[in-house]
């Protein structure tokens, strides 16, 4: 992935392309951002939205979607776009905003707060999946845009990288559960934690997760008329 560092076999010959991104500046439209989120389905922390503007002048190499390289591959990939890309951010929703607003109006607003803080003012949006979390007309839709959309995967590890270096914080706040490892994910130790101990404060805790706890740690939070998650 760099002159020093090998790629990956199995990584070889699948590197996304900016074809989507072509077809939306032949159309006029100049600044197009690729977002991407992660942490949806996680018990704790927040739900981070990556967007990345590609730089039109400079080539890069090895990105791929997230989900497909190992953790010191994003971590290594993490500096090279971010020192790549014409502009690039995250947006965040904590646990207590998942809990307060649900999860797709939390995802909306990360995607706000990571449009915000961009630095450019975009004319479209390319989104991963087939659901228009931006809104107002801006965003194209594409399914596995993560793999073949070089803004989408670019932002995949903004957003990866970011909330995992998170997550890896709050296990020190909060040892024991697992987070710099399952990331928050409902992975055994996370479990036996939980049964053991209770949720803290990081979790979300108007998910279903939190029934049968113990009454040791945080309470669970409730959302009027929404039935709990998950």
């Amino acid at each position: 992935m760099t002159g020093r560092t090998r790629m990956r076999a199995a990584l070889r010959g699948k590197a996304p392309g900016l074809k989507a991104e072509q077809e939306l500046w032949t159309d006029g439209h100049a600044v197009v951002a690729g977002m991407d989120e992660v942490g949806k389905g996680s018990w704790a922390g927040p739900l981070t939205v990556g967007a990345v503007v590609v730089n039109t002048d400079r080539r890069i190499t090895g990105v791929r979607d997230s989900k497909m390289l190992t953790e010191p591959e994003r971590e290594l990939l993490m500096d090279r776009i971010t020192g790549w890309a014409t502009a690039w951010s995250v947006g965040h929703a904590s646990n207590d905003e998942c809990d307060d607003l649900g999860m797709s109006a939390a995802q909306r607003l990360a995607a706000r707060r990571a449009l915000e803080t961009l630095g450019v003012e975009v004319d479209r949006v390319l989104l991963d999946g087939n659901w228009d979390f931006v809104g107002g007309g801006r965003a194209r839709t594409i399914v596995r845009g993560d793999a073949t959309s070089l803004s989408i995967a670019a932002a995949s590890v903004v957003a990866k990288v970011t909330r995992d270096r998170i997550m890896r914080g709050a296990e020190v706040r909060f040892p024991g559960y697992g987070f710099a490892t399952s990331k928050g994910y409902p992975s055994p130790v996370h479990r036996e934690a939980l049964a053991e101990r209770g949720a803290t404060m990081f979790h979300r805790r108007s998910w279903s997760f939190m029934d049968g706890l113990p009454e040791v740690g945080e309470p669970a939070r409730g959302r009027a008329g929404v039935a709990r998650l998950f």
